[in-house]
């Protein structure tokens, strides 16, 4: 298993050693103590969740906001996302930049994306399956999210966005300037 700093050093990219033969493959997705290791503080995931989404959903960008903010271990058991991650901490010197990386059943990665980060993803091909890990439990009261496509983030998303299907919750999200200071101590 390996770990990488993404260019915003507080996202992590993990890519698993596959183990594979004639009969199929064999991965390990979830390591705790090699995790906690390279992160140097320990995690507790309290709840996993899936979704199935079509080409041309995009979910998200989704927050939590204190004191049920969420630390999230993403990865893709079907098919291909792009997945983006966007630093929404007013003090960091990060903030407001994004990554975006492309998940499938392909390559296995994976993100860890800590508090203090809004993500979303698009689905690229005709389905995927997205599995992630969180550190506490879903809470409406407490979900915030930001436009997708909020002009000061200038997002690509990769897909021309009249074949964009999302919620409408989604469509009603904050721009960036707009979403308030929850993070402040996480910078």
């Amino acid at each position: 298993m390996t770990f990488t700093r993404a260019e915003i050093p507080d996202i992590i990219i993990i890519e698993p050693t596959v183990f594979g033969d004639n009969r199929g493959y064999f991965v390990e997705t979830y390591k705790k103590d090699l995790l906690e290791k390279f992160i140097s503080k320990k995690i507790d995931f309290v709840q996993d969740n899936e979704s199935m989404s079509s080409f041309g959903v995009l979910r998200g960008l989704h927050f939590q906001i204190p004191p049920l903010s969420q630390t999230k271990l993403v990865r893709v058991t079907k098919g291909e996302i792009l997945d983006v991650v966007v630093d929404i901490r007013k003090n960091s010197p990060t903030f407001g930049k994004h990554i975006s990386i492309v998940l499938s059943d392909k390559n296995k990665k994976q993100l860890l994306i800590p508090q203090g980060f809004a993500h979303g993803f698009v689905v690229l091909s005709e389905n995927a399956i997205f599995n992630y890990k969180v550190d506490s439990k879903y809470s409406p009261e407490h979900e915030r999210g930001v436009k997708y496509d909020d002009k000061f983030l200038n997002i690509d998303w990769k897909i021309d966005k009249d074949n964009l299907i999302l919620a409408q919750k989604d469509k009603l999200l904050s721009s960036l300037v707009d979403i308030g200071d929850y993070f402040s101590e996480l910078s």
